[in-house]
């Protein structure tokens, strides 16, 4: 359905296809980025309390999406230099090592879904003589 998806950086038949899953037969539904990033789990939840401010992973939303994203994560920080200094850069900016990984699970999500749903174009058509 999607074979550019495979042409990710750490994007497999096994995580393709359960990202496929989840977007369902009419990836059209889904309004934005946001929307499957939060039918995916990985949409950002305030956590916050007292005078720590932080966020947290959603946990509802399609487990396997969720675990497909994470899949992809850490083959990504495992083969991925850039994606080794992000999370070395944001650990040194006082984040954890898990918010970091949430992060990046939802730079994938919004990649994801653009090879899933590329952007529209707007096409004009020239108005009708009458």
């Amino acid at each position: 359905m999607c074979p550019k998806l495979l042409e990710r950086y750490g994007v497999g038949p096994d995580t393709a296809s359960a990202l496929l899953i989840a977007a369902g037969d009419n990836p059209d539904r889904m309004g934005s980025e946001a929307s499957f990033a939060a039918l995916c789990g990985a949409s950002p939840v305030e956590a916050s309390s007292g005078k720590t401010q932080r966020r947290r992973l959603n946990r509802g939303g399609d487990r396997q999406a969720n675990s497909a994203l994470y899949t992809i994560v850490l083959a990504r920080l495992r083969w991925d230099a850039r994606t080794r200094g992000y999370v070395e850069r944001r650990t040194g900016e006082g984040k954890t090592r898990r918010e970091a990984i949430r992060c990046l699970k939802r730079y994938v999500a919004r990649e994801i879904y653009q090879t899933i749903i590329p952007p529209r174009q707007n096409t004009v058509t020239p108005a009708s003589a009458g």
